[in-house]
């Protein structure tokens, strides 16, 4: 007969299970956060916080976030300026002030500038009409000895009879008068006017009582000039003993003068 089973010391019956005991650890971390942490006794109400910042970071994460961000630009922008003048860096309207200066400086050496061109190239155009002129007046005294000439070969083909020496040597001085009064040569020659001590050269005095005292009588020798100046005197005799000239309009004014 077979003997009956029993359970050894060393195992349990079957059916039970070892008392293997099991903490719970979020009853411990939920005692201790409420131990740490009371609840709240009123509608509303809230315990503060260990940590500075929490309810903030609770209630409002992003502008928690923005303003640590503010802080540390501002923290950055002050250790950068640390240790440096306020004022080494120049402010908009030090800048707009020393932009102007610079241009009213390069302004004024334009206007300067400017100014000396206008003045060299006016200068140049002088000096160039300048040379022109006693250029002219170089050829023209030149060829004042020629129209002598050419006078007095007419004067005496005149009285001597010769008309073929006379045509030729009139056509040949009129020819040379009209080139010369073409480049500005006018010729003096003040018979039966007034004597004028600027253009005319008085050589001798004739006694005439018909005419004003101080008339040109005869010309001797034809003066010439180009515009105003006058590049040879014409040689004249002046008559005297005659009426007091009567001054002209002209010189009235310039005696009231």
């Amino acid at each position: 007969m077979a003997k009956p089973s029993t359970p050894s010391p060393g195992r349990s019956p079957r059916g039970e299970g070892k008392n293997i005991p099991i903490e719970d650890t979020r009853g411990g971390a939920e005692a201790s956060r409420s131990s740490a942490n009371p609840a709240d006794t009123g509608a509303g109400s809230s315990s503060p916080s260990s940590e500075p910042g929490a309810t903030a970071q609770a209630a409002d994460p992003n502008g928690s976030a923005a303003g640590s961000d503010a802080e540390r630009i501002v923290a950055e922008a002050e250790a950068a300026l640390e240790g440096e003048p306020m004022d080494a860096q120049p402010s908009d309207s030090e800048q707009v002030a020393a932009a102007k200066a610079e241009a009213a400086e390069w302004q004024d050496k334009f206007l300067r500038l400017h100014a000396e061109w206008d003045t060299y190239r006016r200068r140049t155009t002088e000096q160039r009409e300048a040379e022109k002129a006693r250029a002219a007046e170089k050829l023209v005294s030149s060829l004042l000895p020629v129209l002598d000439d050419f006078e007095r070969t007419i004067d005496y083909a005149t009285k001597n009879g010769e008309q073929g020496l006379l045509d030729g040597v009139s056509a040949v001085h009129t020819k040379m008068v009209d080139v010369l009064k073409k480049d500005g040569v006018e010729i003096i020659d003040p018979q039966g006017e007034a004597f004028d001590a600027l253009e005319a050269q008085a050589v001798a005095t004739v006694d005439d009582a018909g005419v004003p005292d101080e008339t040109v009588a005869e010309v001797y020798q034809k003066g010439y000039k180009m515009g105003s100046k006058v590049l040879r005197p014409a040689m004249v005799t002046v008559t005297s003993g005659g009426p007091k000239r009567e001054k002209t309009p002209d010189e009235g004014g310039n005696d009231k003068k």
